[in-house]
């Protein structure tokens, strides 16, 4: 195994987004993440399995599924597959005035996948968006993409909230997952606001704290360390931000009811 998760960066210097046709000879890659930037992938045709957070997806085409920076996945293609890419870098959304796309985008990034009902109209948005090079045309026809998946998937799979603009700081925050820290405060201070306000907002979105929501990062981060490296449990204690290991097993079992371990072991 490897000390780190490999990175790939599919992206292009100076573009903030990059829309392509599916590589059909990419059919079995290696456990990686991605260079700070959304994923979305559509694919019409195509079987096999797609891995997200160690979450086995079967391929049934066609299907949307969509990859956070933070997140660990990987294929194993069976079949000759077809579709497209689309590569989002944070810049895009931060240059977009338009509010409406970012919440469209944050409803969707909370799915891993989605049955796609309506193909030819998802396939055509995809075209235009490969040949368009105009930043306001590209915008509208992503909002016009996002809208069109939420509007033609199936609804059992859709539950969406509307989510507050600090609590999606907060979760953007978290999601860069270099330098995770235990601390409401830190947090707090970074987006302008208090500890009790910020705990007010995340009670108000999901009905949790924000302390169990940075627990959730942190813990799943330690997953992904735990199952995808050979760092010593000391050694991920210690890039997650806790000086003591005894204190991060002990953090782990509370969350997980098993050691760090015991899980690496299952």
């Amino acid at each position: 195994m490897l000390s780190q998760i490999k990175i790939k960066d599919k992206s292009e210097i100076g573009k903030l987004i990059k829309v392509a046709p599916f590589k059909q000879e990419i059919r079995k890659t290696k456990p990686h993440k991605h260079n700070n930037y959304f994923e979305i992938i559509y694919l019409s045709k195509g079987s096999g399995i797609h891995s997200i957070d160690r979450q086995t997806i079967q391929i049934q085409s066609p299907v949307i599924f969509f990859v956070r920076k933070e997140q660990v996945h990987h294929w194993n293609i069976e079949s000759i597959p077809s579709g497209y890419v689309a590569i989002i870098k944070k810049g895009f959304v931060e240059k977009s005035i338009d509010g409406e796309l970012r919440k469209l985008m944050a409803k969707l990034s909370r799915n891993a996948s989605l049955k796609i009902t309506e193909p030819s109209v998802i396939e055509a948005i995809f075209k235009l968006l490969t040949q368009e090079k105009n930043f306001t045309a590209k915008e509208g026809l992503l909002k016009a993409l996002f809208a069109k998946i939420i509007e033609i998937a199936q609804p059992h799979i859709l539950t969406f909230e509307h989510p507050n603009s600090l609590f999606q700081s907060f979760i953007e925050l978290l999601s860069n997952t270099d330098g995770l820290k235990n601390k409401v405060a830190h947090y707090a201070e970074l987006l302008n606001t208090t500890p009790q306000n910020l705990n007010h907002i995340c009670r108000q979105s999901t009905g949790q704290s924000a302390s169990e929501i940075i627990a959730e990062h942190i813990i799943s981060e330690a997953k992904r360390l735990l199952f995808y490296t050979d760092n010593t449990v000391s050694e991920i204690a210690l890039s997650l931000g806790f000086t003591d290991s005894s204190h991060f097993i002990k953090y782990f079992k509370r969350f997980t009811q098993e050691t760090p371990q015991v899980f690496r072991k299952a």
